[in-house]
Order: structure tokens, then sequence, then C-alpha cells
């Protein structure tokens, strides 16, 4: 039987695609939601895009018939705009509110068509619990979310025998052998000796070859950092290598992220000249209670949301040196004003083409999935894309750690052969703030 999807606001601000997301089944709008959408339409924010989007989509689907009586949906559904419902709800909760109104609409459509499942869908926890209290069947909006336990990882331990080890370590090859389980493109492995764990070697895997190959260390370091723990290297190596055109990171504070990101940006920047550019750059959101309006020019504003990206470029300067580069003694302001680093927020890049550059956006996690897309749909010829953060430090409050943009890019591109992600869980930043990510 068909079912009937009222929807709420704030899922079709999350996504204005969410009325074809149904499938064949009947799509309601309460006329009530229409009107708080009109609000958001002015909005400069992604908010206020969304908004926009969906009454474009709504009016043009009105040349296909009256949403008083049903339009049909490219994917089978109907959708309906209903202007109300006249069921009497507990007195504690007042119809000037635009929320218990839904929920009266919702118990009018059930009186009126008892057969009919009727599912409340929206991402306002309480109102799900109003709902629920009322008999209504209700359900969160979550289209891509993936618990942060489950998410691909990236790497794997492969257990293999010692000849097979000294193999890999003498053709810098391993061919794929009966026993090994099922590998992803760029995933990244620790081949370990089934009889001897101290004999391993770490590799990866290249879906172009359909084997295990080694993975890359510069024998210098990499700005004068060298990586502490496996997944580290893993990550240098995803970072250093022109054919991944796409890199995650993912992982707790202190693992080394923001840090090995920037550091390889600068190694094929400044270095070795591959991109033009290194561009850095991150979300605003506060953390805790915001401190208001910031004085000064758009520079001077942008200082102490950008101070964790200048603070990681301070401390690989004054670990190499910067001895024999470009900018050398200089620092940060040097490869800025000779046009080789650019650091900035993510509000401007919508509408821009990003090529021969060296992108990394820091905390990612505060993204949405569709502000995801907008970010590497960016990316010109020869630009690699590097996105690094955390899923348990979100301060946005509409995304959580199972449906940010970050887990719905890993769950999306795993399958990617021009893609790497490694989750880093060992902290090596100190041994204060390992304890602290564990134990707080």
């Amino acid at each position: 039987m068909r079912k009937a999807f009222i929807l709420d606001t704030n899922v079709l601000l999350f996504d204005p695609q969410a009325i074809s997301k149904f499938g064949n089944n009947d799509v309601i709008i309460p006329i009530v939601v229409i009107e708080e959408i009109d609000r958001f339409k002015r909005d400069m924010s992604e908010n206020g895009r969304h908004a926009r989007m969906l009454s474009r989509s709504i009016d043009d689907m009105r040349a296909d018939g009256e949403l008083s009586k049903g339009v049909k949906l490219p994917n089978g559904g109907l959708l309906t705009i209903e202007l109300g419902g006249d069921h009497p709800l507990p007195i504690e909760l007042a119809m000037d509110k635009a929320d218990n109104r839904i929920l009266a609409l919702a118990m009018s459509l059930k009186k009126d068509h008892p057969k009919r499942p009727v599912v409340f869908v929206t991402k306002d926890t309480n109102l799900r619990i109003k709902a629920d209290a009322l008999g209504i069947a209700t359900e969160d909006y979550e289209p891509a979310s993936v618990e942060p336990d489950q998410l691909y990882a990236g790497t794997a331990t492969v257990t293999a025998e010692a000849h097979q080890v000294d193999e890999f370590y003498q053709n810098k090859r391993l061919a794929r052998f009966e026993s090994m389980p099922t590998l992803k493109p760029n995933q990244y492995v620790i081949l370990k000796d089934g009889v001897n764990p101290n004999h391993t070697a770490m590799g990866r895997y290249s879906k172009e070859l359909d084997c295990i190959v080694p993975v890359f260390k510069p024998v210098e370091g990499l700005w004068g950092i060298f990586p502490k723990n496996a997944e580290q290297a893993f990550a240098m190596d995803a970072l250093l290598n022109d054919d991944i055109k796409l890199v995650s990171l993912v992982g707790k504070a202190g693992t080394g992220k923001t840090l090995l990101a920037i550091a390889a940006g600068l190694s094929k920047t400044v270095d070795e000249g591959i991109y033009h550019r290194l561009l850095v750059s991150r979300p605003i959101f506060p953390l805790g209670k915001d401190i208001g309006f910031l004085p000064g020019d758009i520079e001077e504003k942008l200082n102490p949301w950008m101070q964790p990206i200048y603070d990681n470029i301070d401390f690989l300067f004054g670990a190499t040196g910067a001895k024999g580069r470009r900018g050398a003694g200089k620092g940060c302001q040097e490869l800025m004003n000779q046009g080789l680093l650019q650091i900035e927020p993510l509000t401007y890049i919508r509408g821009r083409s990003i090529p021969q550059q060296y992108l990394i956006v820091d905390e990612a996690q505060n993204l949405t999935p569709h502000e995801i897309k907008t970010i590497v749909t960016r990316a010109g010829d020869n630009t690699k894309i590097v996105l690094t953060g955390d899923s348990f430090q979100i301060d946005n409050p509409y995304v959580d750690s199972a449906n940010n943009g970050l887990v719905y890019l890993v769950e999306r591109f795993k399958d990617e052969a021009i893609s790497a992600h490694i989750t880093l869980t060992r902290g090596e930043r100190s041994k204060l703030s390992e304890l602290a990510s564990n134990l707080l």
C-alpha cells in the first residue's frame, strides 16, 4: 500500500530534493511549511539557497497539474500541498505554533484514511517525540547516514606467508593471492606474516595494476616532519600521490591530519611546482558562544578563524628553517605575497573554478552533504582536494556524526580509483592531548 510521507520544513531545508526520495509514495507538504520556506528565501545562507531551489522546483511542477489534487513526481510518487487539519490536539499543544498545526494535519490524514500508513518525517527531535506521543509514525530524514564506527577506514591488515612478504620487498609489488580479502581502490594494507608478527610490510592496493604496491616515504621527511605511525605513513603517501585527486583524512584531535595535509601541499606547490597554489580553507563555526562581530577589514576579521592554519604553517617553517625554499625565512606572509599560498573561508567558494591548485578543506565535518558537493565540483584541471575532519567535534547544529558531509563523501567515493581515505586513530600531538581525546 502507498504510504503518505508528511515532510517538515527542516527536511526540505536540509535537502531540497527530498520530495523525490520517497519512491512510489505520496509526499505531502503542509501549507504552513510553505509559509516557513517563504521566510527563508531571502537569506543568503545555505538555508536560503535551499529554500529558493525548493520553491522553483515546486513552481515548475504546477505545469503538470494542481498541487491541491496532487502532481506526479518523476519517481512515480505524488506530491500534494495540504491546507491543514482540524483534528483536535491536547490543550498543551497550542495551534498558533507551526509544528502543532503539522501534527494536527497528520492526525486528520490518519482519521480520513485509516488504512493508509501516514509517516511524519522531521529532523526535530522534540517534534518526533510529540508525534510519537500522539500515535503518529515518525522518522528522521537521514538519506546517507553512516555511524562513525561503521565508516570505511581505508586500511586493512592482510595475513600473508613469509615468502609473500619477502617477495613484496624484493619485487616492489605483490599480486593478489587466494586468501587476500577484497580490497577497494587505494586501500592501504599492512602485510603481516602469519608466523612472525614482526615480519610486516606496508602497501597500497592499486586497482589499475591489481596488486599491492609500496607506500612512498620521503627519505628526508616532509617539510621536516616524519610519519610517527603506519596511519600517518599511509596519509603521507595519499597526499603526495598525484594520481589520487581526492583525499579524505578522518581522525580525532592530535592525529596530525591538518599538519600532514599542509606539509604535503607546501611540498607539491612550493618545492615541486606541481600546483600553482596551495589554497587552505575552513568553514566558520565558533566553539561555544560566539563573541560577536570582529573589527577590521576582511583579513583582520578572518585571522582568529584561520589561526590554526597559520599555526601549522609557522610550525613547518620552524621545523625546516625553510632552507633552499622560495619564501625562505619569510614564512607564511611571503608565500601569500608570491601567490603560492591562499587562506580563505569557504563562504565565497560557490561559483568558482579552481584549476591547478592543492585545495585543503579543514574541519570538513561541519559541512552538509550539499556543501561538500559544492566544494568538490569546484575542482578544475589538475586540482587535488584534501578534506580533513573529526566527526566527534561538530559545531554545526544542523549535522551530526552520522550525516555530515565528510562522512557522506567517504562513503560515496570509497570505490573510486581517483580517491583515497585514511582514518587516523593514534594521537601524536602530546600525551596529554591523547588522554584528553580518549577520556573526555
